[in-house]
């Protein structure tokens, strides 16, 4: 079973060594630079990050970070969206957890919490992914997610209807 356990001194480490294979590398960041960017995000007032490692029963297979972001009281042109939005910022698997049906696993959990809305009320879940990974592009679809036709940073913006 699937559950969401917060980073802590315990796991952090841990947490910090998950990888993917070689050739993922390059559509999404380590956990170490996650874990970065939810402390200036949350230090900075830019959103609630919510960063996760993904465990099946006792043992880490990943990594998840959401993030609520509430109503811009101004639009500016890097806003995709004018309204309070969960986004779904990195989701991982570890290269040794990979193939097990744990990503599709990992993201219904993620939807199923974000139902709750832990952070305050929002009409939509956003994510993006690179264009090249055919993997996610699937996931995400079968999941629900459909694309905006925007782009951010080059990445495909996808959208799932709360």
């Amino acid at each position: 079973m699937v559950v969401f356990k917060k980073i802590d001194e315990n796991n952090f480490e841990e947490c910090m060594n998950l990888s993917v294979f070689e050739e993922q590398k390059l559509f999404v960041a380590q956990n170490k630079l996650s874990l970065a960017q939810a402390y200036l995000a949350l230090t900075n007032n830019y959103c609630k990050p919510m960063p996760y490692a993904i465990y099946d029963e006792d043992r880490m297979i990943g990594f998840i970070m959401m993030a609520y972001h509430t109503k811009p009281e101004v639009k500016d042109e890097e806003d995709l969206f004018d309204e309070a939005i969960y986004e779904i910022w990195r989701l991982m698997i570890d290269k040794n957890d990979q193939g097990k049906g744990y990503g599709r696993k990992a993201l219904e959990k993620a939807i199923e919490f974000i139902k709750t809305y832990p952070c305050g009320d929002a009409k939509k879940i956003v994510l993006s992914y690179e264009p090249e990974n055919i993997g996610a592009k699937h996931l995400y679809e079968s999941c629900g997610f459909v694309s905006t036709g925007d782009e951010f940073e080059g990445e495909i913006v996808s959208v799932f209807e709360l």
